[in-house]
């Protein structure tokens, strides 16, 4: 099973890299190619960074232009998709410290407009406590479990070594263990506490 795995893994890179070369050469129907099939992660991740969508969907398109303009510089040290969320996470990083969209509390950001309907309470406590974390923390979850990168793609994307990658991890689930502990129990009613 793994093996089948890695197999289309390699068979992806192998079709995103002939993309870029495309792309590299001027072809337009490439990059709308690579678009559709980056568009849905790219958002989710920029959208997890930046915590607003307008933000998040100009991100993708910005991210695109700049895939478009420099994919004849794509050296081949990494996977494609690590190079390209390497962008996003730069961009994205970019605007944040722009906008300072940090210091702002979660009820005044912009929240997509998608159903919500299929997730579990579970889930809900994992992306509120995801928040919580520090961005350096929350960056490296969503590259590794969201996006599902190795903590080695996740050092060349961020730019730090695979060490810090692996300490940011260690402190982020010991913090979401704590953070899923604390919503788990159950709060006492106001006629439990005066029984």
């Amino acid at each position: 099973m793994k093996k089948h795995l890695e197999s289309i893994a390699c068979s992806d890179d192998e079709d995103h890299l002939a993309l870029l070369e495309r792309i590299a050469d001027g072809d337009m129907a490439a990059l709308t190619r690579l678009y559709l099939q980056y568009h849905a992660r790219l958002f989710k991740f920029v959208f997890r960074l930046t915590r607003s969508y307008s933000i998040a969907d100009e991100l993708v398109n910005d991210i695109m232009l700049i895939v478009w303009d420099r994919a004849g510089s794509f050296r081949g040290d990494s996977k494609v998709s690590t190079w390209i969320f390497g962008i996003a996470y730069r961009q994205a990083m970019r605007r944040v410290t722009a906008k300072r969209l940090q210091s702002l509390p979660l009820s005044e950001l912009n929240e997509p407009a998608h159903d919500d309907s299929g997730k579990s309470e579970v889930e809900d406590w994992v992306e509120q406590g995801l928040y919580e974390l520090p961005a350096a923390q929350r960056l490296t979850v969503i590259l590794v479990f969201y996006l599902g990168l190795t903590y080695e793609e996740t050092a060349l994307v961020t730019e730090c070594p695979v060490n810090t990658v692996k300490t940011r991890m260690f402190h982020a689930r010991r913090k979401l263990k704590e953070l899923l502990s604390a919503s788990a129990k159950p709060e006492k009613t106001a006629e439990a506490r005066d029984d």
